[in-house]
């Protein structure tokens, strides 16, 4: 350095020195100087031009050195100004790149090296920014594009790269007033790591106060406004977290709710514990409610209040429903207190008495208050106590449950009761509570007995029902020897009961059938007498058999013939029998109780007032019926039925197609293996078996589905039977088919007979009213043939009656048929009702209804029952087919 410095010295003295002739030179001859000239300079002159270069020179060096000296000062200043700042740089926790202008690194310190894993000799100075990224990237510590990284760091937050190994580094880029750069990389891995679990634990901590079923709060002391709330508060306030954090009491609730806020506050504040419980009334948008508080002045580490928490919950519903507990108490006191069952409680330990009720004064002799604290011993006589004692012990050992049943001592004599212990246990499973019950079962007991005698005996004679016969009848069987042993089962069943009820009313028809039962008990001279059903009585006689059969049978006929005087009018009655023998028709009580059944209906079909024993060919006629019946039960849903039609007529001479008026709708049967079979066998069928009320629902169904269809609007007529108007809710029934078929109800006719009226006069009145009401019409059916027409003509108004066939076969042949005919006729004139006379199979009985001005008429004359296709033209089947293609032709 110094060499250098002297060269540069002695350079500069010569330049100067060179200068200076130069310049002389040039001033004393401004062209061109030769050299030679030099030496013609006179030596004065060129002595000071000498001097005078040397000055120079002198001077220029001097000036040289002290630049010299000055230059080295700086650069010494400056290095030591390096070093220093390396110095600082280095020792920086943070990771340090500059790069000047042009984007070449100028300087990194060692805690970036350090940082990214890299060494001096990979980092140079001048090295550009992109080959250290490169060089970063290749070692796995960058996963950006350069405009990528400078981009995110250039950001005010910079940008935090997370390294393989876990660490995180924050970058930050900005650039220099130079037009340099300078990146600063923090390793923040502990501080992300911190600020982590802060905020898991803050998150934590908040999700704990919100989710804690009570209202948490906390207030500012300085101002009263609220810095936290829970979820709770707000599902209580109805108000938003973000409307009550930074409001005050006053702000969030009316004046009267915030003045008692603001109370409590205070008094939490003044407490020397700092809390404060507390109960405010606080009124809310769903009206007032009470809230329990609990207020806690939070201090600082110094001891000053710093903020206020309030912990409250909602116990409107817990006080109100301590407010029921008592109201229920005091209402279970009082049920206890007035239920109709003896009620005692006592301790097991010294069996004293704790609770009872008003019941078990009756047991106790005395008042319940006088009860309480005394023992069975000091209640109860001595033989009583001790028993009582011991069953207590006895429940008290078994535990749960003990009933039994066992007299009492009482004010009122001696009473059966029917006592429950209870035993109450406590945690340690020991017995703790005897709970007692008493029901007094006096009467119960006693009705019981005429319960079970009611069970086997008929309510209105008094004679064993059909229970008691058949076990009777087991009991016989079992003492017989099937050997030599005989004896006869009587079915006996009284003829024109039926009537007599029809004629005088039930309540003589009831007196009746005690009169009957005490002359039939005579009549048996003490054997078994039963009444099996309404009218039925069932007899057991023993002996040579069928004679003593047949003469029980007639004592029993001779007995009632007398007749009967019943209310002061006198009524006469018969009976059929059927006899079943044991063992010749029967070895069980229900086989010959059956049989002698088949046997009476046997003797009814022959003839009123016989007695028929049985025949095995009965049997086959009574399986053959249940057989019948069975297939009859099924025939609806297999479709076996059908509906045939019998037109209805306006009288005239010559009836015409145009003097149709309606038809009458009839159910057939045709079997599968029996082909047809005839209305008058299933139809008493039906009505026995209870099928004729799905039969009936079916007929009116499909008939009116029919009728609907008609393009003439012909009236369709149904029969019903007395079953559907006790069985069903008719009414309704028939409006439902109406409004699911769309028939008119002006086109249905109902056809009733006066069995509707008989078996409940006021209920089938009122029905029958009820129908007519749906616009349908009613007419009654075989007039003439029972025994009160006249009567049900008077109390409804009926749409049509039907003449009985009975009286219209006989015209020409029976002059009473005629002049009954006639009657009848003008009877239905003189009421205004419209009037059919039923069975018209001859010219001569048509032209004799016309010349009376009978309305209408129907039979075979007419028209036979048929399938509705057989009448095609008269309903207008065939026009509306006809008018079908013609629609389809118009439609395409």
């Amino acid at each position: 350095m110094t060499a250098r410095i002297r060269k540069a010295g002695r350079g500069a003295a010569c330049a100067a020195l060179s200068t200076c002739l130069f310049s002389a030179a040039a001033n004393a001859a401004p062209g061109f100087v030769p050299a030679s000239y030099i030496g013609s300079i006179e030596p004065e002159i060129l002595w000071e031009l000498l001097i005078g270069g040397f000055v120079v020179a002198a001077f220029t060096c001097a000036t040289a050195l002290w630049a010299t000296s000055m230059l080295r000062k700086q650069r010494r200043a400056h290095r030591r100004k390096n070093i220093l700042v390396d110095s600082v740089l280095n020792k920086l926790q943070q990771g340090v790149v500059i790069a000047d202008a042009s984007g070449r690194i100028v300087f990194c310190n060692d805690r970036y090296l350090a940082m990214y894993d890299l060494t001096r000799a990979e980092v140079t100075p001048g090295m550009p920014g992109r080959d250290l990224l490169a060089l970063r990237r290749a070692r796995g510590m960058l996963d950006l594009t350069n405009d990528e990284f400078y981009r995110n760091a250039g950001l005010p937050q910079g940008y935090v790269a997370e390294l393989p190994d876990g660490r995180c580094i924050q970058v930050k880029f900005s650039r220099l007033a130079n037009g340099g750069t300078i990146a600063t990389h923090d390793d923040c891995s502990e501080l992300r790591r911190m600020s982590k679990e802060l905020s898991t634990t803050k998150q934590f901590l908040e999700s704990v106060i919100d989710n804690i079923p009570v209202c948490v709060a906390a207030k500012s002391i300085e101002d009263g406004r609220y810095i936290l709330a829970n979820r709770a508060f707000e599902t209580l306030s109805g108000l938003s977290r973000d409307k009550i954090i930074g409001a005050t009491a006053d702000q969030l609730y009316p004046a009267r709710s915030a003045a008692s806020i603001r109370e409590a506050d205070q008094s939490a504040l003044q407490s020397i514990t700092g809390a404060f419980q507390s109960e405010l009334t606080v009124e809310l948008g769903r009206g007032d409610r009470i809230l329990a508080s609990n207020r806690v002045v939070a201090r600082n580490e110094h001891g000053e209040p710093e903020f206020l928490i309030a912990l409250f919950e909602d116990i409107t519903n817990r006080r109100a429903l301590s407010v029921e507990l008592e109201k229920t108490k005091r209402f279970l006191e009082l049920v206890i207190d007035n239920i109709p069952v003896a009620l005692t409680v006592q301790n097991t330990a010294d069996g004293r008495y704790m609770l009872a009720n008003r019941g078990a004064e009756i047991i106790l002799n005395r008042r319940r208050e006088d009860a309480t604290g005394l023992t069975t011993g000091e209640i109860f006589n001595a033989k009583e106590a001790r028993l009582i004692a011991e069953r207590d012990e006895l429940a008290i050992r078994k535990g749960g449950l003990v009933v039994e049943e066992h007299p009492i001592s009482t004010a009122g004599g001696l009473r059966l009761f029917v006592t429950r212990r209870m035993t109450v246990t406590d945690e340690a499973d020991q017995a703790h509570y005897l709970i007692k019950t008493h029901v007094d079962v006096t009467d119960r007991r006693q009705t019981e007995a005429r319960m079970a005698h009611m069970a086997y005996h008929d309510g209105l004679t008094d004679l064993p029902n059909r229970d008691a016969f058949l076990k009777s009848l087991t009991q016989m069987i079992e003492a017989c020897d099937n050997a030599v042993d005989e004896f006869a089962v009587l079915s006996v069943d009284l003829d024109g009961l039926k009537e007599i009820n029809d004629v005088f009313g039930h309540a003589i028809g009831d007196k009746l059938l005690i009169e009957v039962a005490r002359r039939i008990e005579w009549a048996s001279r003490g054997g078994v007498v039963a009444r099996l059903s309404g009218d039925e009585f069932g007899l057991i006689i023993d002996g040579p058999q069928p004679a003593a059969a047949r003469d029980l049978a007639s004592m029993v006929a001779k007995a009632l013939a007398p007749g009967f005087v019943i209310d002061g009018k006198t009524v006469r009655i018969g009976v059929t029998t059927g006899v079943a023998l044991f063992p010749a028709n029967g070895t069980d009580a229900a086989s010959l109780l059956a049989n002698a059944g088949a046997a009476l209906f046997r003797a009814k079909a022959k003839a009123r007032g016989s007695v028929t024993v049985f025949e095995p060919e009965m049997d086959m006629q009574i399986r053959d019926r249940r057989v019948l019946h069975q297939d009859l039960s099924n025939a609806i849903r297999n479709g076996e039925m059908s509906l045939y039609y019998q037109p209805q007529a306006s009288s005239t001479k010559r009836v015409g197609n145009n003097d149709i008026v309606g038809f009458e709708a009839l159910t057939r049967w045709r079997h599968p293996t029996r082909g047809f079979v005839p209305p008058s066998e299933f139809i008493p069928l039906a009505e026995e078996s209870g099928l004729i009320v799905e039969l009936g629902e079916w007929i009116l169904r499909e008939a009116c589905r029919q009728a609907a269809s008609w393009a003439r609007p012909l009236q369709v007529a149904v029969n019903l039977s007395p079953a559907q108007f006790l069985n069903t809710d008719l009414v309704a029934f028939v409006h439902e088919v109406l409004l699911q078929t769309g028939l008119e109800p002006g086109r249905l006719e109902l056809e009733i007979t006066e069995g509707v009226l008989i078996e409940d006069f006021d209920r089938g009145l009122s029905l029958l009213r009820r129908l007519k009401a749906l616009g349908v019409r009613v007419s009654m059916d075989d007039f003439g043939s029972g025994y009160s027409s006249l009567t049900y003509l008077q109390a409804f108004p009926f749409d049509k009656i039907k003449i009985d066939r009975a009286f219209i076969m006989n015209l020409g042949r029976n002059p009473q048929s005629a002049a009954i005919v006639r009657a009848v006729i003008g009877l239905g004139h003189g009421l205004g009702v419209t009037l059919v006379a039923e069975g018209v199979e001859t010219q001569d009985q048509l032209d004799f209804l016309v010349d009376e001005s009978c309305d209408a008429v129907q039979g075979y004359l007419i028209g036979k029952p048929a399938p509705i296709d057989q009448y095609r033209w008269l309903v207008g089947l065939d026009a509306l087919e006809d008018r079908a293609p013609a629609r389809a032709r118009e439609a395409g």
